[in-house]
């Protein structure tokens, strides 16, 4: 997998969160208009783009002392994140709270959702720093993937309601793993 083809594959997995809540939130509130799923995308999208960005600048800042080992916590971080997002995915008092959370159409409510779906990303920008120099990249590939499908997410929730929300952060963490696990076996194999 090249480098930009992996920075998608995290983007899509990380925006799994972002996609089960506007989906809840889209459910919930039945007068949802463009101008509320909007904002809520772009919230996502910054949130999830300005969060590896931090977390980059981290893992930057330690690359030198952990270079001979980077590759398993890159392998742990993303099966961590993956694991938690599965682990979630099967608590019902998540989805619960998350569609009890008042007006998810409000401006502190969208703040708060973005900054709970947006922390993994933190944690994924420690293990961007030891696999790419191209953060901006990544952070913006990120965030569109995340504006993108949290968009959709709230259009969808309209009409589906939580029939999928439990599958795609299942998915979105498998996702992850299988990222992690990727980047270990790689350099297990190649030792790069």
């Amino acid at each position: 997998m090249t480098e930009t083809l992996t920075i998608i594959v995290i983007a899509v997995g990380l925006a799994m969160d972002a996609f089960a809540v506007s989906i809840t939130s889209g459910s919930v509130y039945r007068q949802m208009h463009v101008r509320h799923a909007l904002r809520m995308a772009l919230f996502f999208g910054a949130f999830q783009a300005i969060m590896p960005l931090i977390g980059y600048l981290a893992g930057a800042a330690m690359k030198n002392r952990i270079l001979s080992y980077d590759h398993w916590i890159a392998f742990g971080l993303l099966s961590i994140i993956g694991g938690k997002m599965i682990y979630e995915a099967f608590q019902m008092a998540r989805a619960q709270a998350d569609s009890s959370a008042g007006d998810p159409a409000s401006l502190v409510v969208v703040l708060l959702l973005s900054i709970a779906t947006s922390i993994d990303a933190l944690a994924v920008g420690v293990t961007l720093s030891l696999i790419t120099d191209h953060i901006i990249t990544a952070a913006v590939i990120i965030g569109a993937i995340t504006f993108a499908i949290s968009y959709l997410g709230c259009c969808m929730g309209r009409r589906i309601g939580h029939f999928f929300e439990k599958k795609i952060e299942i998915l979105g963490g498998l996702v992850l793993f299988v990222i992690g696990l990727k980047i270990l076996i790689e350099h297990l194999i190649t030792g790069q």
